[in-house]
């Protein structure tokens, strides 16, 4: 073999290897992920508060270290939002009492002392009462049920997938409206 075909297929084997260790080395991640803080409780959290603003929306969004979910509240303009959330033995329907299965090991109950109707029109009226919001996918959530509104609250059940910690935020904005944020942990 000559020097040149040496010299050549040394760099074809230094090539190849290069590659192989600069996709292995993209593969990687560039940091690992910081640590979740599991601070929180499982112990049931409220607040009172009453005023102005009705339920008009329920969201949810998926966190590196929790599952979220955010309930607006239009037009609070300011006033204190009541509150209660806690996990329940079971789910149960606003108003008639009747029990709502939830999939997931738990039950999170959250109450807000706001209706979803003004004037005798829904603010808030999901498609499929039983999913108010398409968690598939989630690592804590499993279910959102609209518990319907009766007496000037609103509930929700949170289906999770076990008994995990939770905290409970009430943020103003925007403008007049407020949110009530409830963060279930990925693990404890």
């Amino acid at each position: 073999m000559s020097q040149r075909s040496r010299t050549v297929r040394r760099l074809a084997v230094t090539l190849a290897g290069g590659a192989v260790l600069g996709v292995t080395t993209l593969a990687a991640p560039a940091s690992a992920a910081p640590g979740c803080s599991t601070a929180w409780g499982s112990l049931p959290e409220s607040a009172g508060g009453t005023g102005a603003g009705t339920v008009d929306e329920i969201r949810t969004g998926r966190h590196a270290c929790f599952d979220r979910l955010v309930v607006d509240i239009d037009g609070a303009n300011g006033s204190a939002v009541g509150y209660g959330v806690d996990y329940v033995p079971q789910f149960r329907e606003d108003g008639t009492g009747d029990a709502v299965p939830l999939r997931g090991a738990a039950d999170l109950q959250i109450v807000v002392a706001r209706p979803a109707h003004a004037g005798g029109t829904a603010t808030y009226d999901p498609v499929d009462d039983a999913e108010a919001e398409d968690v598939s996918g989630y690592r804590t959530f499993r279910q959102v049920a609209w518990g319907q509104s009766f007496e000037g609250q609103s509930t929700i059940g949170l289906g999770v997938r076990a008994r995990l910690p939770y905290r409970v935020s009430l943020l103003a904005g925007p403008g007049d409206d407020a949110r009530l944020v409830v963060d279930v942990a990925h693990s404890w």
